[in-house]
């Protein structure tokens, strides 16, 4: 693992999972109340003795920064390093990153004056645990010069990914990017599985490091997925890594709203509470959470949360939360808040006529996304009563069906939506 070197993605926009977009980074999205989706690879890089990680940014990318930067520290005398490294213009390039490899491409400099032997490409935006030492032992013992991790998927979903054929040694032979259903026909691995006879590519790639420089200089298209990869199966020996572990791309509201509701199932698929492969964050130093006659179900509470005689079900409270009596929750992924109010600052807020950070008293929220330090006054109800799928308003819109209220909203006591 110390000849390896991690490449993660984290510079696209990240549109469809905006508003939590609208002001951060995709990967600095936060997830599961108290961690960021960018702590995922770099928590499976960690596992897996793999320290050496460089992340590439590009939009918003100033709280994925300070993240990085408050959260991965080495001891003086060791040779691993998380760094970020964001877009620029350069004497040879003047734009922005056109895709995922032209990302790799821009920063490739960095990347060759370290001595390792491969680079290992991985997405900032999904979520998963994966061993990568099996991963590149398979991708060294099979003598590959790429392999592509994938995942079996069922017919229903093929359209969804990007569907990689193989014979029956592992080999790709094709690829086809998101194909129509009336195009599947005939794309079927002959490793696959009778009931996921399709795989699709996960984002994650291993290269042999002369491989990616000859592909990266070789080629001019910009996505690893739409151009290198392709090329690549018709020239070399590129294999494919069946993975058959949870993993979601967090690409969209309704499969982040889904996937952090998953987790307060009694046994998750995606396990947060394995001793051998914990997730790491930023340590905050924050106390337990205090609850006072509330009712909690099937939900998560983080640290730090002060919550009074309130109805929770299924839910994730995030860090900091302040929810006031009589709050009925139901399906809410509420992210809390960056730092507790003072005394000085409540007194105010209610001489202003303004609602505190958390949630006001009486108030009942469901199906929703509350986004970090947000104010939400007394007797507000909003649990879309008019099951509009799509709308967009000053404090919050609604995704898919899913409220998202913005991060610092604020909603007036008595708003009814």
């Amino acid at each position: 693992m110390k000849r390896v070197l991690a490449v993660i993605l984290g510079g696209g926009r990240g549109a469809r999972l905006q508003p939590l977009t609208k002001l951060r980074a995709k990967p600095a999205v936060p997830i599961a109340g108290k961690f960021r989706l960018i702590d995922i690879p770099i928590s499976n890089c960690l596992n897996a003795g793999i320290n050496h990680i460089y992340i590439l940014t590009q939009f918003n990318s100033v709280s994925l920064h300070r993240h990085i930067n408050q959260t991965y520290k080495f001891d003086t005398f060791s040779t691993g390093f998380i760094e970020v490294l964001a877009a620029q213009q350069t004497l040879s390039s003047e734009q922005w990153y056109q895709g995922t490899a032209d990302a790799v491409r821009q920063q490739f400099p960095h990347f060759r004056a370290r001595d390792m032997d491969y680079f290992l490409i991985l997405s900032g935006d999904h979520l998963y645990q994966m061993d990568y030492n099996r991963f590149i032992d398979y991708h060294r013992e099979s003598g590959a010069d790429l392999t592509v991790a994938v995942k079996p998927v069922r017919r229903e979903n093929a359209s969804n990914f990007g569907i990689l054929k193989t014979d029956y040694n592992d080999r790709i032979k094709s690829f086809s990017e998101k194909p129509p259903a009336d195009k599947l026909n005939g794309l079927e691995s002959q490793t696959g599985e009778n009931d996921k006879p399709y795989l699709a590519s996960m984002g994650i790639y291993i290269f042999n490091r002369g491989i990616l420089v000859r592909l990266l200089t070789g080629e001019k298209g910009d996505d690893f997925g739409n151009h290198i990869i392709p090329s690549a199966i018709k020239q070399l020996n590129v294999k494919a890594y069946k993975f058959h572990g949870y993993w979601e791309d967090i690409g969209t509201i309704k499969t982040f709203f889904e996937a952090n509701l998953a987790l307060t199932d009694q046994f998750p698929a995606f396990d947060l509470y394995r001793r051998d492969r914990p997730i790491y964050t930023r340590p905050r130093y924050l106390p337990a959470s205090k609850l006072i006659s509330c009712h909690v179900n099937n939900s998560m509470v983080c640290e730090g949360c002060i919550i009074e005689e309130s109805y929770i079900e299924r839910s994730v409270i995030g860090i900091r939360s302040k929810i006031s009596p009589g709050v009925k929750l139901k399906r809410v992924i509420m992210m809390g808040a960056d730092s507790y109010q003072t005394l000085q600052e409540i007194d105010e807020d209610r001489m202003g006529g303004s609602p505190i950070t958390g949630i006001g008293m009486n108030s009942i929220i469901e199906n929703a996304i509350i986004d970090k330090n947000a104010r939400i006054g007394d007797n507000v109800v909003l649990v879309n009563k008019e099951n509009v799928s799509d709308f967009v308003s000053n404090h919050l819109e609604v995704r898919d069906g899913i409220i998202v209220v913005y991060k610092d909203a604020i909603i007036p006591s008595g708003t009814v939506f």
